[in-house]
């Protein structure tokens, strides 16, 4: 049997395989970072949501808002015992808030309207909508009785179950 000397025989195959190597550094230097800088810019443009502890800054986790720039917070008012939900709006790294829709009046609730707000009523809730106030952070203390759900389009987050009870959250635009 003859053998048969691979290395240095075949020139077009040694030719073609610089070539192959040749295009795949170019991808791996110039088409695979403009990838990356496309994904990353791409979910620049859609607000995340950062829950952190409000005391050691500890991330719990970050939620992209999902094509919407709205997300609400919804807990049992301790006093009236009844659902509260605010609602917020992303505008830009600030939070706005759009809304609060509740069951039941009582201390702590929202009682007068103030200049610009106007009540409406879906259901058994009453709606406040109208706040032209904006925020840099919201800052809750996770319920130990009851929940407090971060709510994005269909999600709900248990800020119990991410956050543990009792845990003091800021929650902010990313």
């Amino acid at each position: 049997m003859e053998r048969c000397n691979l290395k240095g025989s075949d020139t077009k195959g040694t030719e073609g395989r610089r070539v192959f190597y040749k295009k795949l550094n170019s991808v791996f230097h110039f088409v695979i970072p403009a990838l990356i800088s496309f994904i990353f810019l791409s979910c620049d443009k859609q607000p995340i949501i950062e829950i952190a502890d409000t005391v050691s800054g500890k991330i719990y986790g970050r939620q992209i808002l999902n094509g919407t720039d709205e997300f609400a917070v919804e807990f049992i008012h301790s006093v009236n015992n009844s659902a509260v939900r605010e609602i917020y709006k992303a505008e830009g790294k600030k939070i706005k808030s759009a809304a609060v829709r509740f069951y039941s009046f009582g201390a702590g609730m929202q009682t007068e309207l103030e200049d610009g707000l106007t009540m409406t009523r879906d259901g058994d809730a009453y709606i406040i909508s109208g706040f032209n106030r904006t925020f840099t952070e919201l800052n809750y203390i996770v319920g130990t009785v009851s929940d407090h759900l971060l709510i994005i389009g269909d999600d709900y987050i248990s800020l119990r179950d991410l956050c543990g009870k009792n845990a003091h959250v800021t929650l902010r635009i990313k």
